[in-house]
């Protein structure tokens, strides 16, 4: 574990069920499988949670008719967002960075089930930045890079 999942403990739970349940189903099935099963592990963890949680879309001073919906909202501060595909690429990494800017959150997970080892990035958002600040499959000094 790195020291930036040290410092945040939230996350780091989030992380431990997620892996909790790619232990116990591996890899192979479709995302809502690991949504339902993540929904569970959440509830025996006492993590606190929203699921499918609409994300308001505003253009300027308008909200826009259209929401995003993230698949888990944990703590009331951390969009957990799940896939079930082959490699995480850029396009779902920008997915989760517009779910951030449209909350105006801090953190995000993108967790992906669908490889033999759990994946995930972890991406905070600060005023004047938003990174990647952790994943299981980058090398965390390349990340820093970005």
């Amino acid at each position: 574990m790195n020291a930036d999942l040290q410092e945040d403990p939230e996350t780091y739970a989030i992380i431990g069920a997620a892996m909790e349940v790619h232990r116990v189903l591996g890899n192979g099935f479709l995302e809502g499988v690991y949504q339902d099963a993540l929904e569970i592990e959440f509830k025996q963890r006492n993590i606190p949670f929203r699921r499918e949680q609409s994300v308001p879309v505003l253009y300027k001073t308008f909200t826009l008719g259209t929401p995003y919906r993230a698949d888990f909202v944990c703590y009331g501060a951390i969009i957990v967002e799940l896939k079930a595909v082959k490699s995480l690429t850029e396009v779902e990494s920008t997915q989760v960075i517009h779910y951030l800017k449209a909350t105006d959150l801090e953190r995000a997970l993108l967790i992906n089930f669908a490889t033999p080892r759990l994946d995930y990035k972890r991406f905070i958002q600060s005023k004047n930045h938003l990174r990647a600040s952790a994943s299981s499959a980058v090398d965390l000094q390349e990340v820093g890079k970005a």
